[in-house]
């Protein structure tokens, strides 16, 4: 299956990792342009969702309840086209706030909407995302009036559920359920994005045996009663007619715990793992850079640098290792990606390095603006 995945070696900013089960954005084609991003929504006052049904319900119940809560998703970046989905959480003040995976938006340098309940387009604002966790939380504005959608708890899923995937499979805008069940629990994998090949380690999951598509990435796990009690993420899903196609295996993060990430998020409180508003770009590839005889990292050694970048402007090279950044000791690339995670566009931050002949350097650049990284 194509990945879901996260993580990616980046111009931004980025962290070599490893191993990998593939998951779902789907490219389609090449492209560039630009995406912004506000920190804070405030809600308006609405009328809530409606109440979940005291029994079960038939598969087209659930698409007709679960379908007008959701919205396409399609992101312009450097090396082409993805799709996914997304889940509209809540109205704001003349926008809706959206739910989806940190990997179909990354490095989107254009990034819109469309309601799968009419296929009104709406821009993107990406209010914020978390990497690590493989979440992002955008604003459409104009779509206030979006249906929202019924939110259950991830808690009360037990293996055996019956559930159902419903999103923008294989990316063509329309609408498809997959139903299944739950399978596991609690459950921890490495995924890999399609895109460029980037790894990262998702824990807690719900796995299901629904056959999650590429495109259906960031769409909603719904109960029998459709209920969202999981975001879609990952999976191992393969091109329909091999003829050694593996029994269908797909995994989504509990939304109770994306949830708390959403909060975080709309109240604008950074951290290791989550940045807010529009993304800084210090223009490197980075990976952990580790001394021949201790054998511990001592720093970022860069990899790539972007043209015209912040870093190319200071001096930065391939092979220099990064030792300290805005102020902060930075031993492995991860330390740079937090460090970056609270800062802004348009900051200005003093960088320390080792070149390739052994001399120390530094010096001072003001971050650009750049696609989420």
């Amino acid at each position: 299956m194509s990945a879901f995945g996260v993580r990616r070696v980046s111009a931004a900013i980025a962290v070599l990792a490893a191993v990998g089960l593939a998951l779902l954005a789907i490219p389609l084609e090449h492209g560039t342009t630009d995406a912004s991003a506000p920190a804070q929504v405030t809600t308006s006052v609405v009328a809530p969702p409606a109440p979940p049904p005291v029994v079960p319900l038939a598969p087209e119940q659930i698409s007709e309840r679960v379908v007008p809560t959701i919205v396409t998703i399609t992101a312009r970046t450097g090396l082409g086209m993805t799709a996914g989905t997304g889940i509209v959480l809540r109205p704001a003040e003349s926008a809706a706030v959206v739910l989806t995976n940190h990997h179909v938006i990354d490095g989107g340098q254009e990034i819109t909407a469309k309601s799968m309940r009419d296929g009104a387009a709406y821009p993107v604002e990406v209010l914020g995302y978390d990497s690590s966790r493989d979440l992002a939380v955008l604003r459409l504005p104009g779509g206030a009036a979006l249906p929202t959608a019924a939110l259950g708890s991830s808690r009360t899923a037990r293996v055996g559920d019956p559930v159902t995937a419903i999103g923008n499979a294989e990316g063509g805008g329309v609408p498809q359920s997959a139903p299944g069940a739950v399978t596991r629990l609690g459950v921890t994998v490495l995924t890999r994005n399609s895109s460029d090949g980037s790894r990262n380690e998702l824990a807690g999951l719900i796995e299901v045996n629904a056959d999650v598509r590429p495109g259906d990435s960031g769409g909603p796990l719904v109960n029998a009663f459709g209920e969202v009690i999981g975001v879609s993420s990952a999976g191992n899903a393969v091109q329909r007619d091999e003829p050694s196609a593996p029994a269908p295996q797909s995994y989504a993060i509990p939304i109770d715990s994306a949830m708390e990430v959403v909060d975080q998020i709309l109240a604008g409180r950074t951290s290791d793992s989550v940045h807010i508003g529009p993304t800084p770009q210090l223009g490197v590839g980075v990976r952990d850079h580790v001394e021949p005889q201790a054998g511990t990292p001592s720093g970022a050694q860069v990899v790539q640098v972007s043209y015209r970048s912040p870093a190319e402007g200071v001096g930065l090279a391939r092979g220099d290792v990064i030792v300290q950044f805005g102020g902060v000791p930075i031993r492995t690339a991860s330390d740079l990606t937090i460090r970056m995670n609270a800062l802004h566009p348009g900051d200005l931050v003093d960088v320390s390095w080792v070149d390739a002949a052994g001399a120390q350097r530094s010096g001072s650049m003001v971050l650009t603006e750049g696609p989420p990284r």
